[in-house]
């Protein structure tokens, strides 16, 4: 089953909500699924889709409680400032769609020989952190998006793979790497090690495992991790360690 990502929606009529309802019950079926995030639910949400031209889209952007890193699309005659996309009405559904895609589906691999192709300027704006996921699952993919989000980190960059990440790391400069140990292209430790050996190495590296043990725990602290992740991800271990980043 795919995890579906939590959209957060304030305002908007009861025909544009049955729409909305409707374009999220059929993304079930495709790669990339959505779903009404609600309070109750267990994470925060991954996005927000806002309809300035309701009163609610004012105090929801003013709230003490309104999380200025969330990624925002704005429908309708206003906007908001630091939106990532908005749109105008009527609502082209389809549009709206592919607007969602763009921010969450990944982006398709590339094939880069390390060393051999000119280095791609990816700096980031000053004050951002950059982080990266290595071999994470879709869901996990998400939980730590989320998460990394709620902490102030909202540039992410993913790999599927060691020999991926290597490419990567290569051509920018990562605040944050978080390795899943499961992944089987190359060793992980290996990668690990790398990133403390560059010219610049990586702020913080963290090491995420479905089977943490002492020597697991040991090798990450030899080699200088900021520390080891449980999967499933246990909230409170998640928060702390992002705190030391």
């Amino acid at each position: 089953m795919v995890p579906s990502i939590g959209v957060k929606v304030v305002g908007f009529s009861e025909a544009e909500r049955h729409s909305l309802n409707t374009l999220f019950r059929l993304s079930a079926h495709n790669n990339t699924a959505y779903a009404l995030w609600t309070p109750e639910g267990a994470c925060a949400p991954h996005v927000a889709l806002i309809d300035t031209d309701c009163y609610e889209a004012g105090l929801e952007v003013a709230s003490p409680r309104f999380n200025a890193n969330l990624k925002l699309i704005c429908v309708g005659a206003r906007t908001v400032e630091n939106a990532w996309r908005s749109l105008q009405r009527p609502v082209d559904w389809g549009a709206l769609l592919q607007t969602l895609d763009a921010l969450f589906e990944s982006q398709a691999d590339v094939d880069i020989d390390l060393g051999m192709e000119e280095p791609v300027d990816k700096t980031a704006p000053p004050g951002i952190k950059v982080s990266l996921l290595v071999g994470m699952s879709r869901e996990d993919s998400l939980y730590l998006r989320a998460r990394l989000a709620l902490a102030g980190l909202t540039e992410v960059d993913e790999s599927p793979s060691i020999v991926d990440a290597g490419k990567q790391v290569a051509q920018r400069h990562y605040d944050l790497v978080i390795i899943g140990m499961g992944v089987s292209d190359a060793d992980p430790w290996a990668l690990v090690q790398s990133l403390k050996e560059m010219p610049t190495p990586a702020g913080s590296v963290i090491v995420a495992t479905t089977a943490p043990s002492w020597h697991a725990m040991e090798r990450a602290e030899q080699l200088g991790c900021t520390g080891l992740l449980e999967i499933p991800f246990n909230p409170r271990q998640v928060i702390d360690l992002l705190q030391k980043v």
